[in-house]
């Protein structure tokens, strides 16, 4: 204690496993194109999408803290400037989701939604609760918490608090969509007019390719009933948090998800996405 650097390496100047990890995961990006007016921030973990609407940019999460200048790069290569971004809205309070958002809201006239329910914890006036780790889980979130940085996000200021079923004001009618669960103001942003669903982390899709109940869930029932909900919408893209996007035929795929949640709401350890934060 007290003989490492900042930057969590060691006296003599070696860093830790542990601690590369974390900064890789500050440190790349992949855009990917899903569709004409979407892309795909592929980051290590905790993904983030951008929209383009004819008056300006939406991001949809953040990923971790220090993604800002990864993300407004992304936006430079799409052509627009940072100061071109019009909302930032985000689907619960966990770190990997928010982790930018401070910075990002002050890049100019940035309207920053999030669901009522989960905004004090992003507002850092409450601690946000802790998940009901299934058995299965506990080995698995302690090995992913102790890859991510260290330290507090900062706070970012909430202009609105959403409902279910409020308009979000971007993608030509987006609706919020209350998926409680994974953290107690989860909330989905569907998008009719284009079929496409930005899900957070309600639902994951696995490293093999399985769409799959979200883990790491404050109320494991609530969980399974917003994937049995999210099934029922009329879908062709689904955004995740975490694991791939699918850009066809997602509606089916969650719908087979919802087929195939056992009692508990658990899922095998097999089927856990990766980095599932």
């Amino acid at each position: 204690m007290g003989n490492g650097s900042a930057d969590g390496r060691s006296a003599d100047g070696v860093m830790p496993r542990h601690a590369r990890q974390a900064a890789a995961y500050r440190c790349c990006m992949d855009v990917i194109q899903l569709v004409p007016r979407l892309c795909f921030l592929h980051f290590p973990v905790g993904h983030a999408y951008l929209w383009r609407d004819p008056d300006g940019l939406t991001l949809i999460d953040t990923g971790l803290p220090g993604s800002a200048p990864l993300i407004a790069g992304a936006i430079r290569e799409a052509g627009y400037q940072p100061a071109d971004l019009r909302r930032l809205v985000l689907t619960h309070f966990h770190g990997d989701h928010i982790g930018a958002a401070a910075e990002i809201a002050g890049w100019g006239e940035v309207e920053v939604l999030a669901h009522r329910d989960d905004a004090p914890f992003i507002r850092a006036q409450a601690a946000g609760p802790a998940p009901d780790l299934a058995d299965w889980e506990q080995p698995i979130y302690e090995q992913v918490m102790s890859q991510l940085p260290p330290g507090p996000v900062v706070p970012p200021r909430i202009d609105r608090e959403l409902d279910d079923g409020d308009a979000a004001g971007f993608g030509d009618g987006a609706v919020a969509v209350a998926v409680p669960g994974h953290t107690p103001g989860s909330v989905a942003f569907y998008l009719p007019r284009h079929r496409i669903l930005f899900i957070g982390d309600a639902v994951a899709r696995s490293p093999a390719g399985q769409v799959m109940c979200g883990v790491f869930n404050v109320n494991r029932a609530q969980a399974a009933a917003s994937l049995q909900r999210l099934a029922s919408f009329d879908i062709k893209v689904a955004c995740f948090g975490h694991g791939e996007p699918l850009t066809d035929g997602a509606g089916a795929e969650l719908q087979a998800a919802a087929q195939r949640l056992p009692a508990d709401s658990g899922q095998h350890p097999r089927d856990t996405p990766e980095n599932p934060a």
